[in-house]
């Protein structure tokens, strides 16, 4: 999800897309969108182009160099409880020459206890501050989990919500194949015939006109439940069957995310204090004949695949299971996937505090800076509820082993 500097970054992007004209034989916009996506469990590390507007620049990330003693709550954590997630992201990165020894050293090792797991940290790792050189060293963390919904297989009166697969339709373009100035980058849309036009948005996938009709992976109970899956990104459908089907972020629509809680605030429908996902879905039931119209604010539109049932988790956007508790969501323009990440995060007024050794292993269009994380509650309903009341303020420190260089 790398956006260069908006001058060097919109004069590659139009040479780029002139290269995308040949490739498609269509017609492209020069001064498309980035588009901000969904927190999701499973989203892949890239952002999508579409409408016309100039991207700005990002603000940079700062590294600073760290004692373990500077992390709060460093000896308190059980860091063997993080061991699976960080085997995880082994299983990904040990091919690589700086991750070789240290994913050796810690396959070899089952920590009984969390000195033992601290001290291979201590030993293996340098801890890094995160700060953002536009707001500090001070962040948000919000929290994720993966859904749960009720569905079927055929639509029926009470399954008449589609879960789409992604489309035929949908033409993807991976810009950092042509220039690696917009590597992690994509356009997304669809041929009309000769030109290259903006895919489908929400109001109109979900309009009468239904043009993704036969695309349908099950059918649902609930437009809200289906809603926050799109922003959760993964979750499972228990069928009228019986049988429990997985389901997992296959694509988007490539139009921009917009958060209807924002769209709340601003019509003085909740507070900034107020929203959460539970406020959000109490508004939606309450306010049924409007809740269309709001939901169609937001024009980004998530697809799926289908997933093995028996599958450990969710994947997250490193290709692993993640860890509910120790999986982490970042902006990989800043926090490469796949590193260890130490989270000190506290809620309003303090009354919550969270000091927790993590491995950054996903995603998501709305984890948007350098000290910015989504937390991976798991499943289930208490999942569900610290996930939706979870946004905190964050301090982060990356842990890279001997040799690795700052990001």
């Amino acid at each position: 999800m790398m956006r260069e500097r908006a001058g060097k970054f919109h004069r590659s992007l139009v040479r780029c897309l002139a290269c995308v004209v040949a490739v498609v034989s269509a017609a492209c916009s020069t001064t498309p969108v980035v588009e901000r996506q969904p927190s999701r469990a499973s989203s892949p590390p890239s952002e999508s182009v579409s409408a016309p507007t100039v991207p700005t620049s990002t603000p940079a990330a700062m590294f600073t160099r760290a004692e373990w003693n500077d992390l709060p709550g460093w000896r308190d954590d059980n860091a063997a409880e993080a061991w699976p997630a960080l085997l995880a992201s082994c299983s990904v990165l040990a091919g690589r020459a700086l991750w070789t020894d240290v994913c050796t050293i810690a396959k070899s090792m089952r920590p009984s206890d969390g000195d033992a797991a601290r001290r291979f940290f201590e030993q293996h790792f340098i801890p890094y501050s995160v700060a953002s050189t536009e707001s500090g060293d001070e962040g948000l963390i919000t929290g994720y989990y993966e859904a749960l919904l009720l569905g079927s297989r055929k639509p029926t009166e009470r399954y008449r919500y589609p879960v789409y697969a992604m489309p035929d339709d949908l033409v993807v373009v991976e810009l950092g194949s042509v220039y690696p100035d917009l590597r992690n980058m994509r356009l997304r849309g669809r041929l009309d015939g000769r030109r290259l036009v903006p895919y489908f948005d929400r109001a109109q996938i979900d309009g009468p006109d239904a043009p993704l009709r036969g695309k349908e992976i099950a059918w649902v109970d609930d437009p809200f439940d289906l809603f926050f899956l799109q922003i959760q990104g993964s979750g499972r459908i228990v069928l009228d069957t019986g049988e429990t089907i997985r389901v997992g972020y296959a694509e988007q629509n490539g139009h921009p995310y917009r958060a209807i809680g924002r769209v709340l605030i601003d019509r003085g429908e909740l507070t900034r204090e107020e929203v959460s996902m539970q406020s959000i879905r109490a508004w939606l039931l309450s306010n049924r004949d409007r809740s269309a119209a709001l939901l169609n604010t937001n024009p980004s539109y998530v697809f799926f695949r289908e997933l093995p049932a028996t599958a450990d988790g969710p994947p997250g956007a490193l290709g692993v299971a993640l860890t509910p508790g120790r999986s982490i969501a970042v902006d990989p323009r800043h926090v490469p996937l796949g590193l260890p990440v130490f989270i000190s995060a506290s809620s309003a007024g303090g009354t919550r505090t969270l000091n927790r050794l993590t491995v950054a292993q996903d995603t998501g269009g709305a984890i948007r800076g350098a000290v910015r994380a989504d937390f991976f509650w798991g499943a289930g309903e208490t999942a569900e509820r610290e996930a939706g009341h979870m946004k905190d303020r964050l301090r982060m420190w990356v842990l890279l082993p001997h040799g690795h260089p700052i990001p």
